[in-house]
């Protein structure tokens, strides 16, 4: 069995994000997987902006993270680059934290124009990182996920199939990985 770890760097508790994740996990547990969701927002902040590499809640996400088999970045987008709650946390894990990990960066934005932010500026620190099985990344539109009267999210069709092509290939890539194990 796979361990998946999601990473959310959404800094707000009923943010559009949170309905792509809750359906990524869906698709992603369905599979078989073992799958973790790390909250950034929800380790201490002194320790994120205060690079606290000892703090327990720290030392606990980062073990996290090194135990898995593959990691699903996902953040909002905001003055064309990915969150820095996410920054924070990112720059507390160890140099090669992300090798020979599968990794599937996720981002939703408030327009199309911000749709290269993962590409120009999330998967560049993710390399730095260690991350050489970069998955394409998926993108989607505030306006795409939508929420009713209730709360609940829901993602539009063609946003949901996008998704869910790109988790079905991470699930592939992920199984590829540890055959060649």
């Amino acid at each position: 069995m796979s361990k998946i770890v999601i990473i959310s760097g959404s800094p707000t508790e009923s943010s559009r994000l949170n309905g792509i994740l809750d359906y990524a996990q869906y698709v992603l547990e369905t599979s078989g997987a073992y799958v973790e969701r790390l909250q950034v927002r929800d380790l201490p902040p002194a320790d994120l902006v205060h690079a606290r590499f000892d703090s327990p809640e720290v030392l606990k996400s980062i073990a996290s993270v090194e135990q898995a088999d593959a990691v699903l970045i996902a953040t909002p987008v905001y003055k064309a680059a990915y969150t820095g709650l996410l920054k924070t946390f990112l720059d507390l894990l160890p140099q090669k934290a992300l090798v020979r990990k599968t990794i599937l960066p996720v981002a939703i934005g408030g327009t199309i124009a911000h749709l290269l932010s993962i590409d120009y500026s999330l998967k560049p620190v993710l390399s730095a990182l260690g991350a050489t099985r970069l998955q394409t990344g998926v993108y989607i539109v505030d306006s795409q996920v939508l929420r009713d009267d209730q709360g609940k999210l829901t993602i539009e069709e063609e946003a949901r199939k996008r998704l869910h092509d790109s988790l079905v290939g991470f699930i592939e890539e992920i199984d590829l990985a540890r055959e060649r194990v």
